[in-house]
Order: structure tokens, then sequence, then C-alpha cells
């Protein structure tokens, strides 16, 4: 079983250059002192030319230092996503690519084409029934964004701030739905891939799955072993697996869970398609004439 927000670790290298002091403490230097110039260049204090100059060589310099470890790394034999994995840290790499999910999930619903429905038996929507809290809640958004334009003009560097925090506020509570609207729960091949929004992406085959049942919660206590995953505050499927299986968190620490309670906005398909699945006979290969 895998998550998409998973980013496998690779096998142990011989001689495969890896996060060394040297350029763990350019990072250290490097990453805080552009940090500081764009804020001084942001808010309008003057930066002296001979500083500016030396952060721009410090720049190239991690760039080149990491350049070289890549290059390294990929004439070792090393995948891209193994060298991404050896390059930067796991955590770092999980949260950058959840939230370019998010973004391409915009994209995704704008276009109308779902993520993963390719060859499906069955596809299993379960973002309605939160459509209107996430309606309400980006007019909030706007509507604080538009009170604060009118607040804070005195202020340039506040507002310029403000504004793109609520911009970027906007777009993730749009992301996050359009995540859930464009990845449903789908069920090809034997496997039952359960999702919510950008973040949890499981693979379960059916044979895992020792009894599944309609039960509509809208309350769910935090129990060891059990993964919960509602929408509007709903749950309407609950899956008990024949053994535990890992659905990592965001960062990627382990969750083993025997478990699962999920949605979807026509339980009975997915009930239906589900045990349809669990008892369908296994066809036995036929032996050539």
């Amino acid at each position: 079983m895998t998550t998409t927000s998973e980013i496998q670790a690779p096998l142990p290298q011989p001689d495969a250059p890896t996060r060394g002091p040297a350029l763990l403490t350019l990072r250290a230097v490097a990453l805080p002192a552009q940090l500081a110039l764009f804020v001084c260049l942001f808010t309008g204090v003057p930066v002296p030319d001979a500083v500016l100059l030396g952060g721009k060589l410090l720049l190239l310099v991690l760039l080149g230092a990491e350049a070289y470890v890549w290059s390294r790394l990929r004439r070792l034999g090393l995948s891209r996503r193994q060298a991404l994995a050896r390059l930067v840290p796991e955590r770092v790499a999980r949260y950058v690519a959840h939230e370019a999910r998010i973004l391409a999930s915009l994209v995704r619903w704008v276009v109308r084409r779902p993520h993963g429905v390719g060859e499906a038996d069955g596809v299993f929507p379960h973002a309605r029934d939160q459509a209107a809290m996430v309606y309400g809640l980006t007019f909030v958004c706007v509507a604080e964004t538009v009170a604060l334009s009118f607040l804070l003009p005195r202020w340039p560097v506040v507002h310029a701030v403000v504004l793109v925090v609520d911009v970027y506020t906007v777009l993730f509570v749009l992301g996050m739905h359009a995540a859930a609207v464009t990845r449903p729960h789908v069920l090809a091949g034997g496997v039952l891939r359960i999702r919510q929004a950008a973040h949890v992406d499981i693979h379960l085959p059916v044979a895992r799955i020792a009894s599944v049942r309609r039960a509509s919660l809208f309350t769910h206590a935090k129990k060891a072993g059990e993964l919960n995953l509602p929408i509007g505050s709903q749950t309407s499927i609950t899956l008990e697996l024949t053994e535990p299986v890992n659905a990592p968190k965001l960062l990627g620490t382990p969750r083993l869970v025997q478990v699962i309670r999920l949605h979807a906005d026509d339980p009975k398909s997915l009930y239906d398609a589900v045990n349809q699945a669990r008892t369908a006979p296994v066809s036995a290969p036929q032996d050539a004439d």
C-alpha cells in the first residue's frame, strides 16, 4: 500500500554523496541571508551594494553546490526521485509536493480532468457535501481581503504582506476543495484507492478488507488504529481490514490503521462495488494448448 504523498527513500548506495556538513552549513547561512535581503528589499530598507552582491554570490555558490551533488547522484545511477530524496529533506519534499498537488488540482478542476480515473471499474465522488461550507468560507476570506484593503492603505508594507497571505488563503481553500473534486475514490483491478483532498491517497487491495458496512457517522473520536476521513463532518462507509496497513501522515509519519471510515456522495454504489469486488471469483489461468 502506498500513498501519493509518500516519497520512497532510496536504498543505501555505497559512496553516494548526500547532505554533508558543508552543504548543510551553506544552507544554514545562505537561506536566512536570502530571506533577510528579501525582507529588506520588500520593505524598502536600503541595502549596501556590497551586501547585495555578497548575497547574490552566496546564492550562486549554494545553487552550484546543490547542482554538483545532484549530478554526482545521477551519475551513480540513482533515479530522479532517489536523488531528490537524498538531496532534499523528506518532510520538505512532502510539503512542497502537497502544495503542488493543491495548485494542480485547481487547474484540473477548471478543465474538468479528474486524476487517476483512467481504466477504473468504479469512480466514487465524495466532495459534494462540503461544497456549501467551502464556498461560504471562501466568501468570508474574500470579504476579509477587501475590508483589509481599505483599512491598511497607510501601511503599504503591511498591506502587501496581508494581501499576499489573503490571496494564498483563498487559493488554498479552493484548492483543497478542487483536490477533493478531482481526486475521487477509485476501484480498479481489485484495488480500492481511498483519497481525501491532496494529502491522503491509500491503495487498498480489496482482499485486505474483512468487512464493509454502511454507517452514517457525524462524530469521530480519535482512536489508535482507526482512520477517519470525514467530508462535511460525515463518514458513510466503514472498512474493517484483515491486518493493519500503513497510512502515512502528511509529512510521512507512519500510521498503522485497521479501520478506515470514509464518505462518498453515493455510499450505496461504493458499498455494492466493494462487496462485489470482494466476492468476485478469481479466474484460474488457462493452460495453452
